[in-house]
């Protein structure tokens, strides 16, 4: 005669199996989920959709905003002239201002810091989406609502 298997048995077999294909559902969607980005720019700048290939290469879901009043979207989101570049992007509640690597980016979005955001200021020659001949050293501020700056990274 074989062993009878009881429905309870069954059940509690099946909840287990289901809970073990939930838990590996979770483990691969976690490497499947990408943080989501939002970039304001003007629609004719290449060196902004440069950036924007940048940030979507480093594993950044990038949706874009092309608008052609950008003095709006900084005074928006606090962006003073000190550090005005050419596009403004919005991830995870910070403000990312202008040519900021991405490694960057990643950086800021591990370790919270209390700021506003970072900002590359201008438009430096050899900055992420402005490479080219010659380039230049420069800093990445980090900032806050009243504008207030400090050197989070030298490149």
């Amino acid at each position: 005669m074989p062993d009878s298997i009881s429905r309870r048995t069954l059940l509690a077999q099946g909840s287990l199996l289901a809970l073990g294909l939930t838990g590996i559902t979770r483990v691969l969607r976690a490497d499947i989920l990408k943080t989501a980005m939002l970039v304001y720019k003007d629609p004719g700048c290449a060196c902004c959709e440069q950036w924007v290939a940048i940030m979507r290469s480093s594993g950044f879901v990038v949706s874009v905003r092309n608008t052609s009043d950008m003095t709006a979207i900084k005074r928006r989101y606090h962006v003073t002239p000190e550090l005005v570049s050419c596009h403004t992007a919005l991830v995870e509640g910070y403000v990312i201002e202008g040519h900021v690597p991405a490694d960057l980016v990643q950086k800021l979005l591990k370790d919270k810091p209390k700021v506003l955001g970072l900002s590359v200021p201008g438009m430096v020659t050899g900055s992420p989406g402005m490479e080219g001949p010659n380039p230049q050293p420069y800093q990445v501020l980090s900032f806050n609502a009243a504008g207030k700056t400090t050197v989070y990274a030298k490149r």
